[in-house]
């Protein structure tokens, strides 16, 4: 199952990191909907009802939109049904945080968006599992294996991906200026879901949610948990799930097999309260220790995030949610600082992420 996950990149860095190919091949950087990079908030510990950055097809909002362009979306964790007749979706009296790929086409929740095409790809530094032990659970964090690299770097001339993300649509990397734009920093988890747009019966603003689609776990995350998120693994899978025009549901359904592709670590049970949100969240721990000590590369990631700055981003979600054998309240999430080094943390720690 996923019940928590992580995105902890900046608005602009989540657009540069989440570059695609249509389908002639031609690499594109995709922007924000309308407004949407202004509600995206970058947290350490995301649960259900939370907002999240998705990737979807742009015909979705707009007509005569090609097919395989792509663009980013907040979307609310918890799918809600276009059809659900009440005026608070809060009201929903069954889970749809979680999506079994086995059952997807038997519940009309998820059927009919399957067989409208409305699929995206949740975007997350990774997702947080807990192993069942004899007195407690093990929280781990769970995410693609990262490759050595610097991480990018805007040069001057480079327009701010920022200052253009509220305009619909791709950036065609022919239209940047010259220079390396291939992003080199935290690789993102591409997790399979479906999405759908409720509208309240008496009016309103429309409402899109998510669901996460899962699988059985992989042989090597079978010894955290039976299940695991649909992943989707690499630019040529991503792009055939979100193009609906040229690969139908069933074809589509296909790419949702369990990966043997992830590595994990284990981290603190602070992570356990979603009211938590701070790196500590991340940091590998040894699970035999009572106290465990943070590492130096940990006390450096600390240090760079008390003095750096990041822009505010706001989110409002209420209600309360039972995850994980835990009841909590939603609140908005704290303002965080872009956590760029992520990648440099993790490779650098005591503690060496696990495969097996």
């Amino acid at each position: 199952m996923c019940g928590r996950t992580a995105c902890t990149l900046a608005a602009d860095e989540v657009s540069r990191a989440s570059q695609y190919r249509d389908r002639g091949g031609q690499r594109r950087q995709p922007r924000w909907k309308d407004g949407d990079s202004d509600k995206y908030r970058p947290s350490y510990n995301k649960s259900p009802q939370s907002l999240s950055p998705v990737l979807l097809s742009q015909r979705h909002f707009v007509k005569n939109a090609p097919v395989d362009e792509c663009v980013l979306a907040v979307m609310r964790w918890g799918l809600v049904p276009a059809w659900f007749r009440e005026n608070d979706p809060n009201k929903m009296q069954y889970s749809t945080n979680n999506c079994r790929c086995e059952s997807l086409l038997e519940k009309k929740s998820y059927k009919d968006p399957m067989l409208k095409g409305q699929r995206c790809v949740i975007l997350a530094d990774g997702f947080y599992e807990w192993r069942r032990q004899l007195k407690d659970k093990q929280p781990f964090f769970i995410y693609f294996p990262q490759t050595q690299g610097p991480v990018h770097v805007k040069t001057e001339d480079q327009e701010d991906p920022q200052t253009c993300s509220s305009e619909e649509g791709s950036v065609d990397q022919k239209e940047e200026d010259k220079g390396d734009h291939e992003w080199r920093g935290w690789r993102l988890l591409t997790i399979a879901g479906l999405f759908d747009c409720w509208t309240p019966p008496s009016g309103g603003d429309p409402l899109y949610t998510y669901t996460v689609i899962t699988v059985d776990a992989s042989p090597n995350l079978q010894g955290i948990h039976d299940r695991m998120p649909a992943i989707l693994d690499g630019e040529e899978e991503v792009r055939r799930w979100l193009d609906f025009g040229e690969v139908k549901s069933l074809d589509a359904l296909k790419l949702l097999q369990s990966k043997n592709t992830l590595t994990f670590h284990p981290v603190s049970s602070f992570v356990n309260n979603s009211r938590n949100n701070s790196p500590e969240c991340l940091q590998p721990v040894d699970p035999q220790a009572k106290e465990p000590k943070p590492s130096a590369s940990s006390k450096m990631m600390m240090g760079w995030l008390k003095s750096s700055t990041h822009p505010k981003r706001k989110e409002s979600d209420t209600g309360e949610v039972k995850q994980e054998g835990h009841t909590r309240e939603t609140r908005p999430e704290k303002q965080l600082k872009t956590a760029g080094p992520l990648q440099q943390w993790l490779q650098g720690a005591n503690k060496k992420p696990r495969t097996n």
